[in-house]
């Protein structure tokens, strides 16, 4: 069973301090005893759960928050001072009985929770005794729970120092590799712009020979541009020069041609050659004849355009050449 010792005063008698005890099994809900002692007397009374249930339905409010609020009354004690008030009556005339009532205050209005008859115990030495043994359980309790947590005090504060100390190491340790990185990207970033600055160095000492080249490149090209423009213009000029000069070389050549040709057609004679007597000539026709066959293999060899003729018309050369073995040595003298 679970107990709970408060003390109170009553409304009726502010002055006078009772001693509450409210025993209870499983839930306050199932019923619960009460028991009241002024020091000197004591009296009892119980509260069965049909009483609850029935004081829930003529305050016309919910079993369960019927119940938390006789909780908070009797034994939490929650609230303001003034929030529950108890109230003792003794009747004159049964002095073994006493009405006990609690009630709630709300401002300026209060209503009752509940009220019970108790009756007087025979031996009230019994009573307060196991109130006060009661009393020293609860302080024993609470005094092994106040070790218990003073224990559990020292030892989060144990580890809360071992902590802070831990943490303060950390702390430390941080800086310290704080200020050596901070020292190695010091280092890194001046050798970082040491090779920076030395690459823009070479960079611009690169680049000023580039730009030289390539205004040499570019004044060469020029130059050389103008003189393929010259080379072009004299190559035109001279094309034309022997553009103009080859109608001439080609007229000269044709003529030629036309003339070397037309000569070997002096054979062509002998077809319509004219029948003569046979006179005697006189002696100095031979040379003449010499003369005569001495010059025409000169002009064959100049000109070795009448070997193509005479292979376009073989049948002519052969008759020509029938009519020379045919003919007399006199015809031949006659042709001269």
């Amino acid at each position: 069973m679970e107990k709970k010792v408060s003390r109170i005063y009553p409304v009726s008698e502010p002055s006078t301090i009772y001693f509450l005890q409210v025993t209870w099994e499983k839930d306050l809900g199932t019923g619960f005893i009460i028991t009241l002692s002024d020091g000197q007397s004591a009296w009892t009374g119980t509260v069965s759960e049909a009483e609850i249930s029935k004081e829930a339905d003529d305050m016309e409010m919910e079993r369960e928050k019927y119940v938390e609020e006789l909780r908070k009354a009797l034994v939490l004690g929650a609230g303001p001072a003034n929030m529950y008030n108890f109230d003792v009556s003794k009747d004159e005339e049964n002095v073994e009985s006493c009405d006990f009532s609690y009630e709630k205050n709300l401002k300026d209005v209060s209503f009752r929770l509940g009220s019970l008859k108790l009756q007087k115990v025979s031996s009230p030495t019994e009573v307060i005794k196991e109130l006060i043994c009661h009393c020293l359980d609860c302080i024993a309790e609470l005094h092994a729970k106040k070790e218990h947590l003073q224990k559990e005090n020292e030892r989060l504060l144990s580890d809360w120092n071992d902590v802070q100390g831990l943490l303060e190491k950390c702390v430390e340790a941080k800086e310290e590799l704080e200020a050596d990185l901070y020292k190695k990207f010091i280092l890194v970033l001046n050798e970082k712009k040491a090779k920076i600055r030395n690459l823009h160095k070479l960079l611009k000492e690169a680049q000023e020979p580039a730009e030289d080249t390539t205004h040499a490149r570019d004044s060469m090209a020029t130059v050389q541009t103008a003189v393929e423009r010259e080379r072009d213009y004299d190559g035109s000029t001279d094309e034309e020069c022997e553009n103009l000069a080859q109608p001439s070389t080609l007229a000269s050549a044709l003529s030629r041609r036309d003339s070397l040709l037309n000569s070997p057609d002096v054979i062509d004679i002998a077809p319509s050659r004219k029948r003569r007597q046979r006179i005697q000539k006189p002696a100095g026709v031979e040379p003449k004849v010499a003369t005569y066959e001495t010059q025409l293999p000169a002009k064959e060899k100049f000109d070795p355009a009448p070997s193509k003729a005479s292979d376009k018309h073989p049948s002519d050369v052969s008759s020509l050449d029938t009519q020379k073995n045919t003919a007399e040595p006199e015809d031949l003298f006659d042709d001269i």
